[in-house]
């Protein structure tokens, strides 16, 4: 359930309230008692992903990725000259 925020534009007081997405929105200013308190949009929270199907390296930030790059061993070419083909190259024309 989540936390909402209200502000009465009567008497200016603010409040949290924890209730049901499906419950209505409070009317009645618990301060002074008149029907002008409107929900205010909040920033939310963050989501936390916890249990066993997430890792935590699965968020790493853009730093340490390219640091972990870094740290993977190099590709090692496995061709060696006797299996490359060799191509001969002929002198270009030039004109006179």
């Amino acid at each position: 359930m989540p936390t909402y925020e209200y502000q009465c534009d009567a008497c200016d007081h603010s409040f949290e309230l924890f209730q049901s997405i499906k419950a209505r929105s409070v009317r009645k200013c618990p301060e002074c008692g008149k029907l002008k308190v409107k929900r205010i949009i909040g920033i939310g929270a963050g989501v936390i992903f916890k249990g066993s199907g997430f890792y935590q390296t699965d968020y790493r930030s853009e730093s340490y990725r390219k640091a972990a790059e870094k740290d993977k061993p190099a590709k090692v070419d496995k061709k060696t000259d006797s299996t490359r083909e060799s191509t001969k190259s002929e002198p270009s024309k030039t004109s006179e």
